[in-house]
């Protein structure tokens, strides 16, 4: 809901650390893999209780993944770093709930397979759209520059960010915290197949 209406303040800045990335002849890829470590690293904090240390590395994974396009806009963009930027942001959305699942599972397992399940209900209704949308050849950069168009929705990037944060500021809320999200993610998931609905309704695909 707020990825596009905070492009236009962090886009600027990470097109200037792209471009001095680049120069240095960083490439997009490496610093894709490289936030992918750090998100990963974020998870197994959170298994052994390091939560301030899993919030640094939660925000540093979403500088790196802000970074990585940035990078590729100021050299080149390649189908293979929009496929690595997605589906290893996919798995890091997964570890994280997964980790919170690990640290405390009495509490947390239940909670924690909704909220996994909420994410892939939205990210199905997110990627599948993309699919057709390419076949169409719709676009948008209401999100920025991305390798695959998707609709917007009220559960997005910035809010699942959020939520991983707070997390990490309230360990003992998770539970409440989840549920609460997993039900706006369905809400979300729900009102991106009604608009895919309505987009691609009468349209016939060549097989």
């Amino acid at each position: 809901m707020f990825d596009a209406r905070l492009r236009p303040f962090i886009d600027p800045p990470l097109n200037k650390a792209g471009a001095a990335l680049a120069r240095l002849g960083v490439t997009a890829n490496s610093v894709t893999l490289v936030g992918f470590g750090l998100g990963i690293g974020a998870a197994l904090a959170v298994v052994y209780g390091q939560f301030l240390a899993a919030f640094l590395l939660i925000a540093m994974n979403r500088i790196a993944d802000g970074l990585d396009g940035a990078v590729a806009r100021a050299t080149r963009k390649t189908d293979l770093g929009g496929y690595l930027d997605i589906v290893l942001d996919f798995a890091f959305y997964g570890a994280i709930p997964f980790a919170f699942a690990l640290y405390d599972p009495a509490q947390n397992a239940l909670p924690a397979a909704a909220l996994l399940l909420s994410f892939y209900a939205n990210g199905s209704a997110f990627l599948c759209y993309a699919i057709m949308a390419q076949k169409r050849g719709i676009e948008t950069r209401a999100q920025g520059v991305k390798s695959l168009y998707y609709l917007s929705g009220i559960a997005e990037g910035t809010e699942t960010i959020a939520l991983f944060l707070f997390f990490c500021l309230w360990p003992a809320g998770f539970p409440v915290l989840a549920w609460a999200f997993a039900a706006i993610c369905f809400v979300s998931a729900a009102a991106r197949i009604i608009a895919a609905a309505q987009t691609l309704k009468g349209t016939q695909s060549e097989v």
